[in-house]
């Protein structure tokens, strides 16, 4: 059978765009507000939507705007030669209806004394309100902020004003790729760091914190880390709600066997990227695939992304 298409969830929410605009050449900014006029639901800095566009093609956005509960704003990065998903969202224009999901986030913004942000790209999106967040609260913060050129990074010139924090811009045209381990060289406690980018920025900051404490770091990811799938035995389910055991052999993932049982189970990405399809573990071992949970979140095996998540063992006991 095929992958199951993506399913929206029953809080999905149908909005409509109020404002397009393009901060720099091959960013779409789209406000979106409620089509019954009522308030959004509130978010904080770091949460994300999910954007059902039409023709199974769902994509996750950083909320970027100001808060308010009238209108969310989020930035897409249109990719040419990309899957389609940035060109079908590039066609939306004033007016449009669109379904979204609920504000989600494990990207949450920790209290800390100073802040340290990384911004690759279109990465900034995510990090745009807690830079906002942390200058309010008068939290000393520094942002090192990568991209190709000046003109093709959004939000240069809000963040440039911010007070209480430095800005450091790095270009490919310029100074080149942000110099991560001179960035990270003296730890400091008390100082969380926030980063959000392509994979190699990434990895260069999570090998280049080692003498930081514990959990000092915190990433978002665009598109799944590289993780070990060689190990796909079979193994049991319970769905305890369901009153179901299934069996996921090692060519079906659990998302998928239980679409094929005719469970519907929310979810978006279908790669361990958005969170969507987050589900709470009864009993049993996770073999855990994603690139959402912290380790410490892992180690708890409180929750799993049946979307790419298997058993260690034999069987496991789900909440659904």
């Amino acid at each position: 059978m095929s992958p199951a298409s993506p399913v929206a969830p029953s809080s999905a929410l149908d909005v409509v765009v109020e404002r397009r605009h393009e901060p720099v050449a091959d960013v779409v900014e789209l406000t979106l507000r409620s089509a019954d006029g009522r308030a959004l639901p509130p978010w904080q800095p770091g949460a994300h939507i999910d954007v059902f566009a039409g023709d199974d093609v769902v994509r996750q956005y950083s909320l970027c705007g100001p808060a308010d509960a009238a209108t969310w704003t989020i930035a897409v990065r249109v990719l040419q030669d990309g899957l389609g998903g940035s060109l079908r969202m590039a066609t939306l224009s004033a007016g449009d209806h669109v379904t979204v999901s609920e504000p989600r986030n494990h990207f949450e913004l920790v209290e800390a004394a100073s802040y340290v942000f990384v911004a690759g790209g279109i990465g900034i999106t995510p990090i745009l309100p807690m830079v906002r967040s942390a200058s309010q609260r008068g939290a000393a913060w520094s942002l090192a902020y990568g991209g190709r050129s000046e003109s093709l990074m959004p939000y240069l010139a809000e963040l440039r004003e911010l007070p209480g924090g430095t800005l450091d811009v790095w270009t490919d045209d310029g100074r080149g790729p942000i110099d991560v381990r001179r960035l990270l060289e003296v730890p400091s406690a008390g100082t969380a760091i926030y980063c959000c980018g392509p994979e190699p920025l990434l990895a260069a900051m999570e090998s280049a914190v080692g003498a930081w404490p514990d959990g000092a770091l915190h990433v978002e990811r665009f598109t799944p880390r590289p993780v070990d799938t060689s190990d796909v035995h079979a193994f049991d389910v319970e769905l305890v709600r369901s009153g179901v055991t299934l069996m996921v052999t090692g060519e079906r993932s659990i998302l998928d066997t239980m679409s094929d049982a005719g469970i519907a189970v929310p979810f978006s990405c279908g790669e361990g990227v958005c969170g969507t399809c987050e589900t709470r573990v009864l009993a049993g071992a996770v073999d855990h695939r994603d690139s959402i949970l912290t380790p410490a979140e892992q180690a708890a095996n409180d929750t799993m992304m049946v979307c790419v998540s298997r058993a260690r063992d034999g069987r496991l006991t789900l909440d659904c």
